[in-house]
C-alpha cells in the first residue's frame, strides 16, 4: 500500500516538473522570437500601431463634382451646358472677364482673348461643375459653379494667366476666395494682360472699348 502511494506521489511530481519545464520553454522561445523580430526591425505585436481606416471625416473635404457636357461658349465667363439632362447657362463663381457680347456695351480689350482662352480650356477635356453653399441660381436664372476640366479649375487658369479678375463676391458662396486672389495677385504682379494697363480694371470692371 506504501509503495503504490509513493509512486502516485513521484508521478504527480514528474508531471509538475514536466509541465513548468513546457512553459519556461515557450517563454524562452517567445522571448528569443522577439529578440529576434527586434534584431531584423521588425516590430512585436506590442509596437504595431492599430490600423486607422479612412471613414467619413476623411472625405468631407472632397469636390462634389457633377459632370455636363459643353454646348458652347458665351464668353470669357459663361457657358452652355447639358445639365441633368437640359440645357442651362453657367455663370463661373467669383470672378469676372473683359465684355464681348453684352447688350448696348462695347467689346472691351482683352475680352477676346478671354473667351478664346475659356473656350479652349473647356474644350479639352471632361466638364464639370461645383455648387458653393448658397444658391445655385442668380437673378437670371444662370447656373453659378466652379468650372473644372479634368480635375483643374477653369477659374484659377484664367485669373493666372491675367484674362480674368476676382469679382461678385457675395458669401457664402466665397469657398475659394483666398486662392482665387493670390492668383489674382500673382498676375498683376506680372503686369499679365488686363494688368498691363494701368487703371484698365476697377473695382466695378474695366475700362475702356476696342477701337
Amino acid at each position: 500500500m506504501k509503495t503504490a502511494l509513493m509512486r502516485i506521489i513521484v508521478l504527480v511530481l514528474c508531471m509538475t516538473l514536466a509541465a513548468c519545464g513546457s512553459n519556461h520553454a515557450e517563454k524562452n522561445h517567445s522571448t528569443s522570437n522577439q529578440k529576434e523580430q527586434a534584431s531584423q526591425g521588425i516590430p512585436s505585436n506590442a509596437d504595431k500601431q492599430p490600423e486607422h481606416k479612412p471613414g467619413p471625416s476623411y472625405s468631407k473635404n472632397r469636390k462634389k463634382l457633377a459632370d455636363v457636357t459643353l454646348d458652347r461658349v458665351v464668353d470669357g465667363d459663361t457657358i452652355k451646358v447639358i445639365y441633368n439632362g437640359k440645357k442651362d447657362t453657367v455663370r463661373y463663381l467669383l470672378v469676372d472677364t473683359p465684355e464681348t457680347k453684352k447688350p448696348n456695351s462695347c467689346v472691351q480689350p482683352y475680352g477676346k482673348d478671354a473667351s478664346k482662352r475659356n473656350k479652349e480650356l473647356v474644350s479639352s477635356g471632361e466638364l464639370q461643375l461645383e455648387f458653393d453653399k448658397g444658391d445655385r441660381r442668380d437673378k437670371y436664372g444662370r447656373l453659378l459653379a466652379y468650372v473644372y476640366v479634368d480635375g483643374k479649375s477653369v477659374q484659377e487658369t484664367l485669373l493666372k494667366e491675367g484674362l480674368a479678375r476676382v469679382a461678385y463676391v457675395y458669401e457664402p458662396n466665397t469657398k475659394y476666395i483666398d486662392q482665387f486672389r493670390l492668383d489674382e495677385q500673382e498676375a498683376k504682379s506680372e503686369k499679365l494682360s488686363i494688368w498691363s494697363r494701368n487703371g484698365y480694371v476697377t473695382n466695378r470692371g474695366f475700362n475702356g472699348c476696342v477701337k
